[in-house]
C-alpha cells in the first residue's frame, strides 16, 4: 500500500469518525444527571467530558455494532458506559500521577481539588453502570459481565503500574502484562460489548475483542513513546512525565538493560535537562527503535485478528481504516 493510499484511508476514517460516529455519540451524550446538585460534583464531569478527547473506546463500540450488521445506536448504552468509565479512570489516574495537565487543560483535581475530583470520578463510575441498565434484557447480562471483568482488570493494571514505580527495574513481560490490563482490555471490551449489544455470537465478539486487545497494546506503547518524544503542543500534556516519575515503560526497561547498572543519564540535573538526557540515551542506545518495533508488531497482530473477524462475514473495513488512523496518530 502506498503512502497516498494510506493517507486516503486515514482521511476516510477521520471523516467517518467525525461526521457519523462521533456526531451521533456526542448528540446522545446529553446528561440529565449533570443538572443535579451539588453542582460541584457534576461540574468536573462536564469539564472532562467536554475536553477534546478521541472518544476512541465508545466509537469502537458503535463500529462493532455496525460490523455485526446492526445500527450503531444499538451500542449506545455500551458506548456511554465505557466512556464514562474511561474518564473516571482519567480523573483518578491524574490524581495519583499528580498530573497538572490533561489534553492541554488543567486536570480536574487542579481545578476542583482532590476531594471533589475523587467523588466526581466515583459518581461517574456509578453512571457507567446506570447506562448499561438501558440495554435490552437479552444482552444486558453478557455485556455487564464483560464490563465488570474489564473494570477489575483495569484497576489491577493501575495498581501494577503504581507498584512498579517503586522498583528499580521490571521485566518487559511484567510491563506488557501491566499495559494489557491498564489499557488494552478496555479497548478490546469496547468492541466486545458493542458487538454483544448487536447480537454477535461468542466467536464473533471474541474475534473483535482480540483485535481491540492487540490494538490497545500498540496504542499504549505509542502513548509511552509520545510521552517522551511527542510534540507538547500536539500531545497536550507534560512531555517527559513518565521519565520524571520513574515509570517503567518499555523505553525505560530497554534503557535499563542497556545501562546494566550504570547511573541513569541526567541524574542531579533539572527536570528539563534530565528528560533531554534520558531521551537522548533512549535514541542512541536503541530504546526508541525497540519500542517502535514492538508497537508495529502488535498493530500487525491486530490486523490479523481483524482478518479473522472478516472471515466470519463481519464488515471490517471501517475498523481497518480506524486502526490505521489510531496507529498513525500524533497525540
Amino acid at each position: 500500500m502506498t503512502s497516498a493510499d494510506m493517507s486516503q484511508i486515514e482521511a476516510q476514517a477521520i471523516k467517518r469518525l467525525r461526521q457519523i460516529y462521533l456526531k451521533d455519540l456526542e448528540s446522545n451524550f446529553s446528561e440529565p444527571e449533570w443538572n443535579r446538585q451539588p453542582d460541584s460534583l457534576y461540574a468536573p464531569q462536564r469539564y472532562i467530558m467536554s475536553m477534546a478527547g478521541k472518544r476512541l473506546r465508545p466509537v469502537l463500540a458503535l463500529m462493532a455494532a455496525e460490523a455485526i450488521g446492526k445500527p450503531a445506536s444499538a451500542a449506545f448504552p455500551a458506548a456511554h458506559a465505557v466512556e464514562r468509565f474511561h474518564n473516571f479512570t482519567l480523573i483518578h489516574d491524574d490524581i495519583m500521577d499528580e498530573a497538572p495537565l490533561r489534553r492541554g487543560q488543567a486536570t480536574v483535581h487542579e481545578q476542583w481539588g482532590q476531594h471533589s475530583a475523587i467523588l466526581s470520578g466515583d459518581a461517574m463510575m456509578v453512571m457507567a453502570f446506570d447506562a448499561l441498565l438501558k440495554l435490552p434484557q437479552a444482552v444486558m447480562q453478557p455485556v455487564m459481565k464483560v464490563f465488570n471483568q474489564t473494570a477489575l482488570e483495569v484497576c489491577e493494571g493501575q495498581q501494577l503500574d503504581i507498584d512498579y514505580e517503586g522498583l528499580e527495574a521490571i521485566s518487559e513481560a511484567q510491563y506488557l502484562q501491566m499495559i494489557r490490563k491498564k489499557t488494552s482490555v478496555l479497548v478490546g471490551a469496547s468492541l466486545e460489548m458493542g458487538s454483544l449489544c448487536a447480537g454477535a455470537s461468542p466467536s464473533q465478539s471474541q474475534a473483535l475483542y482480540q483485535f481491540g486487545l492487540a490494538l490497545g497494546m500498540s496504542f499504549q506503547i505509542h502513548d509511552d513513546i509520545l510521552d517522551a518524544f511527542g510534540d507538547p503542543s500536539i500531545v497536550g500534556k507534560q512531555v517527559g512525565g513518565d521519565i520524571l516519575q520513574n515509570k517503567q515503560t518499555v523505553l525505560q526497561i530497554h534503557l535499563n538493560g542497556c545501562l546494566d547498572g550504570q547511573v541513569m543519564p541526567g541524574e542531579g540535573l533539572t527536570d528539563e535537562l534530565r528528560v533531554k538526557a534520558v531521551c537522548q540515551a533512549m535514541r542512541s542506545l536503541g530504546s526508541l527503535d525497540h519500542a517502535e518495533s514492538l508497537r508495529e508488531s502488535y498493530y500487525q497482530s491486530a490486523l490479523e485478528a481483524l482478518d479473522e473477524a472478516g472471515s466470519m462475514h463481519l464488515a471490517i473495513e471501517d475498523l481497518r481504516a480506524m486502526a490505521l488512523w489510531i496507529y498513525q496518530r500524533e497525540k
